[in-house]
Parts: structure tokens; C-alpha cells; sequence
């Protein structure tokens, strides 16, 4: 039970400042307590350049997103320092720094968490997008990734995001297949950064309702 409330309620990503940062853990920690008593060889490679980071959350109904800033940007063109932003579900939000993202933006969704193979916990969030309802992105963009591992030095992209009670994450968003995914990690091979132009079912496997 205390790895499904981390899943539902602390789930993912990206801190914002350090005093966010003890704040979510101070959250984090309380809600522990309480319960202890296909084609897309298209897609851009990953830019070594960093920015900000960010916090999002994730689940089905409460879940954040990195997205680009600027509008109708590609996502390998906002992987820079200041070219990327959160935009989370209207529940998810906490703070008006974060962008909303529309309440029809995922059109299918799945979420799903466990223990891996290797042991290690995982969550993930799977499905279909509507990227014509996001102005940040373009919806003949192949798409790209995100993450708390890969680049220079492993410090993520955006550089020195983590994903809140894990060790790593990665986020794809694939708006010309209509699909993003997103998946936080105890283990780093369950996060793997060697696919990022291979698409969502390759790097995260999971339901994906034909999207398209």
C-alpha cells in the first residue's frame, strides 16, 4: 500500500526550487506516515542543452507534463536553458507558475505501476494525445525526450529534474502519432535513454489504444 499512495499521490517529477522541493518531501513523508499507521524514426534526438527544472505530478487524473514554453515549438527546438515549462491537468496544478493543460488533452489514458523485472519500482503513464488542443506544440512534430539522466554529466533535461520518491524518469511526446508517455523509475535500465528516437511503446511499453 505505500508504493500505490506514492504512485497516486507523489508520483513524478521535477522540482521547481529547493524550498518546493522540502515541501513535497514534507508532504511526501505525512502521506507515508499516515499509511503506515510503432513508426517513429522520425523523432529528434535528444539536445544536450538543459534549463530550469520543473515539478510535476503524475496519475489518470492528476498528472504534468514537460511541455515547450513558447508556442507551436517543436520539442527538440525547446531543449533550452528557459525552453521548457510544466503544464499539468486543471486537479494537478499547484502552483500558477505551471501551464494548464486542457481538460481534453490526453484523449486515452492509462496509468499503471509495480516492481520491475529487476526488482525495482516503477509508474507510468501511457495513451493518446490531442496535440491540437495544446498551443505549445506543433501537431506535425515528431515529437521527442525528456528526462532526469541523460546529457551531459547524466544531469537530465531539463538539467537536474527528478522524479519525486524515484531515481529516474523519462517523458515522451509525440504529437504527429498523437501519443506521449511518461515512466519514473527506481532503476536507471527501466528508464532507458538509448531510444529517444524510437517512440513511446519502445522506450515505455504499455497501452497505448491505437493512437493515431
Amino acid at each position: 500500500m505505500r508504493i500505490q499512495l506514492f504512485s497516486e499521490l507523489a508520483l513524478l517529477l521535477i522540482l521547481s526550487s529547493p524550498d518546493m522541493y522540502s515541501t513535497l518531501l514534507s508532504i511526501a513523508a505525512l502521506a507515508i506516515g499516515a499509511l503506515a499507521a510503432p513508426g517513429s524514426s522520425h523523432l529528434e534526438a535528444r539536445a544536450p542543452r538543459r534549463t530550469t527544472p520543473f515539478m510535476s505530478l503524475i496519475k489518470t487524473s492528476v498528472n504534468c507534463m514537460i511541455m515547450p514554453r513558447d508556442a507551436h515549438t517543436n520539442i527538440g527546438d525547446s531543449e533550452h536553458p528557459g525552453g521548457m515549462k510544466t503544464y499539468c491537468s486543471s486537479s494537478g496544478r499547484y502552483d500558477n507558475s505551471q501551464g494548464k493543460l486542457p481538460d481534453n488533452f490526453w484523449s486515452n489514458i492509462a496509468f499503471a505501476s509495480g516492481t520491475s523485472s529487476r526488482g525495482a519500482r516503477y509508474a507510468q503513464l501511457t495513451g493518446c494525445i490531442r496535440p491540437e488542443t495544446l498551443s505549445r506544440l506543433n501537431p506535425d512534430d515528431g515529437g521527442g525526450q525528456y528526462d532526469s539522466s541523460g546529457g551531459d554529466g547524466g544531469q537530465g533535461n531539463p538539467q537536474g529534474s527528478v522524479c519525486l520518491g524515484y531515481n529516474h524518469y523519462v517523458e515522451l511526446v509525440e504529437p504527429a502519432e498523437k501519443r506521449a508517455c511518461i515512466k519514473c523509475c527506481d532503476n536507471y535500465d527501466d528508464c532507458p535513454l538509448d531510444k529517444d528516437t524510437s517512440g513511446c511503446p519502445a522506450v515505455i511499453p504499455g497501452n497505448y489504444f491505437n493512437c493515431g
